[in-house]
């Protein structure tokens, strides 16, 4: 990786470089971000479900645990690769926010396909009408995912 640190050239010099690193940082910090909220909101607060709602409560509670350390050591890598950006003045943060954007979309597009319908290991809520709980769901992570999409590609463009 090419370090580039001229003050006159500065930020933008520095963004070409750690381009991919500002997605990367982005990503990382908003699969965190999203994990920690699921696990918080939807697990702790509202009682939902648990990461694993397949086996006994006890087991959900760990297999909650387990994911809440995940979210927390990928929200603090994320952050920690952000202060690396700033301190090699490569910050972009539109570019940072895309990815940020894209990593959420992408956990929760993941988590309500992969995990809610093909594994099968929770649902996002138990009750009888579950589908408009899943599209929900599904539909705002798709309208995330754009969102991040429209700002990577709205900051690649103002930098030409």
């Amino acid at each position: 990786m090419e370090r580039v640190h001229k003050k006159e050239n500065g930020n933008a010099a520095n963004r070409i470089a750690f381009s991919k690193r500002n997605l990367w940082s982005g990503f990382i910090f908003g699969i965190g971000l999203v994990s920690f909220f699921d696990e918080a909101v939807f697990h702790q607060i509202l009682h939902w479900h648990h990461f694993y709602d397949k086996s006994s409560t006890a087991i959900g509670l760990v297999s909650d645990g387990l994911f809440h350390a995940f979210s927390w050591f990928t929200t603090i890598g994320g952050l920690f690769m952000l202060a690396d950006l700033r301190r090699r003045n490569g910050l972009w943060l539109l570019k940072w926010w895309g990815g940020v954007c894209v990593g959420v979309g992408g956990f929760q597009l993941y988590d309500g396909t992969i995990q809610h319908k093909i594994m099968r290991i929770h649902q996002i809520r138990y009750v009888e009408n579950v589908i408009v709980y899943d599209l929900v769901w599904n539909i705002s992570a798709v309208m995330i995912i754009m969102i991040g999409l429209i700002l990577i590609f709205w900051a690649q463009n103002k930098s030409r």
